[in-house]
């Protein structure tokens, strides 16, 4: 059991917040805890010498955040770390439930027990004299009423997250928590230096990082589980606004020793094309520059799909065809000589990243600053990139 597992078992059982019992752990000991939690001393002890490293569960939403914990242990990956949370630790556990429809997910996103949510939930239910959750055939569904508690929940957690800004707008600092949905391909290449500088002038600031395919940060979006998305293809939805804030362009890759540095459409079409999934931002803009090239799917000798750019550079370096990859995605690849750019006359594939959130209401707060963040900061970025090798820089 880790140190803040141990802290949120303990907040379960006083049903106190776990910073309380953090605090109380850090200024007066573990016997004092025991008073508070009403469990023996001795039984902390024991979960006390069990403690080991803990890091975010498989699966888990990753959180960014460096700070200390009461007793001296760092942590990069945890909750709530010295953190004020205003909101009602039943109400976050119902929510989470609800979110993850699983109290098996929710204790390791919560880092807690499963019996641990269980019993919050129940506590819940008792409180209020309804059920909130069906729990049939190993499933788990929300019921009418829990569905009306979770909107009334969302809100109060909105309301009490703006608060913690507030607050800490008043000290001229930002604080508290933004979750945000991000592309594989922003996510793998992109992201690390953009997070990385804005949390070096936020350190209080704790971002969440959901990852998926274009579509999957559209439904995050417009089902409130992020605040703001970073995708790499079009985005149509009338309850979104969209925002390039980035360049990019894909291009055609190829084996080092793949015989020809450029293709004619035939060569083309009798190759293997490595796509990305249905679903991908990626896949989108490639489908709509080979289609204004007048090249279709069904013409190539074969069309292989996979769920990943690496992915994709792994089967073009194995030998399985050729395939449309980010030009972030492979820097490393040219500078090794292990992949090369292959050009096609009248095939050109450019794309812009863009930052999308809803239109109605605007980001507020931590989002507001994170999208002005990366909105300018990107444009840096792109610079830098553009110093990376180029494809005329390479023996042809």
């Amino acid at each position: 059991m880790g140190i803040q597992r141990l802290f949120s078992e303990l907040a379960a059982i006083a049903g106190r917040p776990r910073g309380i019992v953090a605090a109380v752990v850090g200024d007066n000991g573990l016997r004092h805890a025991g008073l508070l939690c009403r469990i023996s001393f001795e039984r902390l002890i024991s979960q006390m010498e069990n403690l080991i490293p803990t890091g975010p569960p498989q699966g888990r939403p990753l959180v960014l955040r460096k700070c200390v914990s009461p007793l001296g242990t760092r942590a990069d990956f945890m909750d709530n770390c010295s953190m004020p949370q205003l909101e009602n630790f039943r109400l976050k556990v119902f929510r989470t439930v609800a979110a993850r429809l699983s109290f098996r997910k929710s204790a390791e996103q919560l880092f807690l027990t499963q019996p641990a949510v269980t019993l919050q939930i129940k506590a819940l239910e008792d409180d209020l004299g309804v059920r909130l959750f069906d729990r049939t055939a190993g499933r788990v569904s929300i019921t009418r009423q829990g569905a009306l508690l979770l909107r009334y929940a969302q809100k109060i957690s909105a309301i009490l997250s703006e608060a913690e800004q507030k607050l800490a707008e008043g000290e001229s600092l930002l604080s508290g928590a933004l979750a945000l949905g991000v592309s594989t391909t922003i996510a793998q290449y992109v992201l690390p230096r953009l997070i990385g500088a804005f949390l070096a002038e936020h350190p209080r600031v704790q971002l969440s990082l959901h990852s998926g395919n274009t579509d999957d940060i559209v439904q995050f979006l417009l089902k409130g589980k992020v605040a703001i998305g970073l995708i790499e293809g079009p985005s149509r939805h009338r309850e979104l606004r969209t925002e390039p804030f980035m360049e990019d362009q894909l291009v055609l890759i190829a084996r080092a020793d793949f015989e020809a540095d450029h293709l004619t459409r035939q060569q083309l079409l009798a190759a293997t094309l490595l796509m990305r999934e249905q679903g991908s931002g990626s896949r989108r803009v490639v489908e709509a520059a080979l289609k204004k090239a007048q090249f279709k799917l069904k013409s190539f000798k074969s069309v292989m799909n996979l769920d990943s750019t690496e992915a994709i550079k792994s089967a073009v370096e194995a030998g399985l065809g050729i395939g449309f990859v980010s030009r972030w995605a492979i820097a490393k690849e040219l500078k090794l000589h292990v992949l090369k750019i292959v050009k096609v006359a009248g095939l050109h594939v450019a794309r812009h990243f863009s930052l999308v959130s809803l239109t109605s209401p605007e980001p507020q707060g931590i989002g507001a600053a994170f999208r002005d963040f990366a909105l300018v900061r990107a444009q840096l970025l792109s610079g830098e990139h553009g110093k990376l090798p180029t494809p005329q820089s390479f023996p042809r």
